[in-house]
């Protein structure tokens, strides 16, 4: 998937409630889908969001009364779009489940099966992907072939195509060999007419033995006649191929007197091999690896599958100037050939990655030969054109197996596992193995879940303080509190690595007093200095439920004495619009001792406004996406202008964050925001040392 904004789900809702369609996008965001719910107000709306807007999924109340069900998938039938429309019933009846998949549905979820729901999204999401994938590979399969012809035609070597041993296409020189003027007059006829009468039985033979799925010989002499009867000696060579989608067998003749054998076999080394490193070609790999995956699925061998790049090559190829390109390409293929023994098939897989297919290798020996060629590379000083160099690799491999014995799920893996190590600084391999993902992620978790448990009861977490600047001229000192965890030597943690995990484990509510304690007294701590800071602190859903989170923040701050208007605990807009009463009710706790809160990811729902007339908060705070890019995009600055007038109006302050450059702090002031942090302007730190004067 591209951009960032590709990667969220364009969901257009259709339900006559809003905050009905608001549960469902929040619910799905809590499955870890990102979603960018739309939600049409009429028929016209809804032809201008399908027609403009291009959602990625319908989701229909198939009782909704403003846009009923019918007329939604007519409009989504005219559209001419390949959009899967999924309906969303009440109960499942089997009448209505049937009506609604003849009609154009391409699932039934019920409402109130939020698993289920959640599979049908991810199935047609996942459907429509493909068929998209599947169109664009049809086309590029087409362009292929068309281009493939255009080779075909201007190719010297006799060429044919046989299917059921009859010609279906054939050359020009395939043509001029056998005396024919144009395909028309051999169309249909049997290959066998071009062999002379001695020698038809034991070449019928030949092609039935092809025809059962045993490998055609590499070449085979034979006599040929031509049009006319007249017998000539010519060698044959075979390849299995596909025309116009039919499988077929490509057919080379040559007369032999042209023939010279070590010329045919250097030819053919040729072929296979890429001409600056000597290596393997892809096409030639490619038929290595599907053998080796074959054989996978049989359980009938081991392989390992490993592509490596160096790093940083755009610097490297600077040092050592482009003109090198090859001589760096030729040196690094050399080096890992001499890192390998006979085991190894190795290949340029394309640009400057190479592949490698291991033979007899377990899980252990492929990720023991990705270590012994990573050091291997590390361990050499290059000497290319007059410069000398260190050259790191990055390696991603896969587990040739059972679980995965696919040729495109080996180089999806692979490929994945390479950019992942590639873009965390390479120098190191990552190997994939099937057999051993889930076990590995029960023994991650169960990691993760000891290593939380020790920060909070050792005092590991490290609070960092990123400054919230006033736009307005208010220079009071207002900060974010955002949660590291200390993973020694030096290393922090992003809470983005392990949340998910303390979510999942029942721990959420614990950090979150974690935070709140030393955040009060770090305030108190200020406050005592004569430094009065207001502390933002992010507050999950697990605080919500019940008293004790606030009972909590309020005890600490008496024994801190500090007055609750310097806290502000933030909560995700997304879980305030689905816990809604559980929000008015922890706002009316924390406002007993002046505790305020504000709502973050501000602006991303249906309709975020709806919000304020149930709650009152301090702040707002816009999500990431509105001020990504901001200069460049007119429709966020807008909103942003839109939503900063509307909390105006009912005295609600407004927030953004991960604001970029000085071009994005001008849209700001002028749309009338009255807050900004980012990288840009401060980063976070473990100090609060930024002057806001």
């Amino acid at each position: 998937m591209s951009t960032k904004a590709d990667n969220a789900l364009r969901l257009l809702i259709v339900d006559d409630r809003v905050e009905d369609a608001e549960a469902l996008a929040s619910g799905l965001r809590n499955a870890g889908i990102a979603v960018r719910p739309l939600r049409p107000e009429s028929d016209e709306d809804l032809g201008r969001i399908i027609g403009s807007q291009s959602p990625d999924v319908v989701i229909a109340a198939r009782g909704a009364t403003s846009l009923p069900f019918a007329q939604v998938l007519q409009r989504v039938a005219d559209s001419g779009r390949d959009l899967p429309v999924i309906a969303l019933v009440d109960t499942l009846v089997e009448a209505d489940y049937i009506d609604a998949i003849q009609s154009g549905a391409r699932a039934v979820a019920l409402r109130h099966a939020p698993q289920q729901l959640l599979a049908c999204v991810r199935e047609a999401w996942a459907d429509r992907d493909a068929r998209r994938g599947l169109r664009r590979l049809e086309a590029r399969v087409r362009e292929t072939e068309r281009r493939c012809d255009a080779l075909i035609d201007s190719s010297r070597d006799p060429i044919a195509y046989i299917h059921e041993g009859m010609h279906i296409r054939a050359n020009a020189a395939y043509l001029e060999m056998f005396g024919y003027e144009s395909f028309d007059d051999i169309e249909g006829i049997s290959l066998l007419d071009m062999v002379a009468p001695q020698h038809v039985e034991p070449f019928k033979a030949l092609l039935k033995s092809i025809s059962k799925g045993e490998p055609p010989p590499p070449r085979h002499e034979i006599e040929a006649r031509d049009i006319d009867g007249n017998a000539f000696p010519a060698a044959m060579e075979f390849a299995t191929a596909q025309y116009e989608g039919e499988p077929c067998l490509q057919v080379i003749f040559r007369r032999r007197e042209e023939l010279d054998a070590d010329l045919v076999l250097e030819l053919e080394e040729l072929r296979n091999r890429d001409q600056v490193t000597g290596l393997l070609n892809r096409p030639s790999f490619l038929r290595a690896l599907e053998d080796a995956v074959d054989d996978a699925a049989q359980s009938d061998g081991q392989y390992g599958f490993l592509m490596l790049e160096p790093d940083h090559h755009q610097q490297l190829l600077a040092d050592i100037g482009l003109d090198h390109a090859d001589d760096l390409l030729a040196a690094t293929a050399a080096r890992l050939e001499s890192l390998l023994g006979d085991d190894a098939t190795v290949a340029r897989y394309g640009g400057h990655t190479l592949a490698v297919l291991l033979r007899g290798h377990d899980y252990h020996a492929t990720g023991a030969a990705a270590e012994r060629i990573r050091a291997g590379y590390a361990d050499h000083v290059f000497e290319i054109g007059a410069r000398s160099s260190v050259v790191t690799v990055s390696i991603g491999g896969v587990q040739i197996g059972e679980k995965i014995a696919n040729v495109a799920q080996v180089l999806a893996r692979a490929t994945a596992a390479l950019e992942s190590v590639s873009g965390s600084g390479g120098n190191r391999s990552e190997i994939f193995d099937p057999s051993a993902v889930d076990r590995a992620e029960q023994e991650r978790i169960e990691a993760w879940v000891a290593r939380l448990r020790g920060a909070l009861d050792q005092d590991g977490f490290v609070l960092h303080y990123q400054p919230v600047i006033n736009l307005q001229g208010d220079n009071a000192a207002v900060y974010e509190i955002l949660l590291r965890l200390d993973g020694g030597d030096g290393e922090l943690i992003a809470p983005g690595t392990f949340l998910q995990v303390a979510e999942d484990n029942g721990m959420l509510g614990e950090i979150d007093r974690y935070v709140a304690a030393r955040a009060i007294a770090a305030i108190g701590q200020r406050l005592r200095a004569g430094q009065p800071t207001t502390l933002l602190v992010k507050v999950s859903q697990a605080s919500l439920d019940g008293d004790a989170f606030a009972e909590f923040v309020g005890a600490q701050l008496a024994a801190h004495a500090v007055p609750g208007e310097y806290l502000v605990l933030q909560l995700p807009e997304s879980k305030v619009f689905t816990h809604l009463k559980a929000t008015q009710a922890f706002a009316a706790r924390i406002a007993r001792f002046d505790g305020r809160f504000a709502l973050e990811q501000f602006g991303v729902g249906l309709d975020s406004f709806q919000l304020l007339s149930h709650l009152q908060p301090h702040l707002l705070k816009l999500d990431r996406s509105f001020t990504e890019d901001l200069p460049g995009n007119a429709e966020n600055q807008q909103r942003i202008a839109e939503i900063a007038r509307r909390a105006r109006q009912v005295g609600i302050r407004t927030i953004a964050e991960f604001v970029q450059d000085a071009a994005s702090m001008s849209i700001l002031f002028g749309a009338g925001i009255d807050y900004v942090q980012g990288n840009f302007l401060a980063p976070a730190s473990p100090g609060m040392h930024y002057d806001f004067e």
